[in-house]
């Protein structure tokens, strides 16, 4: 496979009431390409916006769901999550504010 982009890393936010709660705490989680590691995804959450410094990145693989229809049964994509920690002293990010 091609190397990934910084950009590719990311690829939403996650909005749940949990993850809105952890915000508090600095804690930031986002869906990211299954591939990607700690390193990368510390990299792209710096590079993508000014002022952050990530404390430490913790991630979650995610089997997909088994989906029927009819008799036919199948999987969703696998997933993966992280949830990112923000030093003290760095700037909140900003697509979660208006949240």
């Amino acid at each position: 496979m091609a190397a990934i982009k910084y950009y590719d890393v990311i690829l939403k936010p996650v909005v749940t009431e949990k993850s809105m709660n952890a915000m508090s705490e600095k804690k930031y989680t986002f869906l990211v390409h299954p591939e990607a590691n700690k390193t990368m995804i510390k990299e792209a959450v710096e590079k993508m916006f000014d002022g952050t410094k990530v404390k430490s990145v913790n991630t979650i693989n995610l089997d997909g769901k088994t989906k029927r229809r009819g008799m036919t049964f199948g999987k969703t994509a696998k997933t993966k999550k992280a949830i990112v920690t923000l030093t003290q002293d760095s700037k909140d990010i900003e697509i979660f504010a208006g949240l």
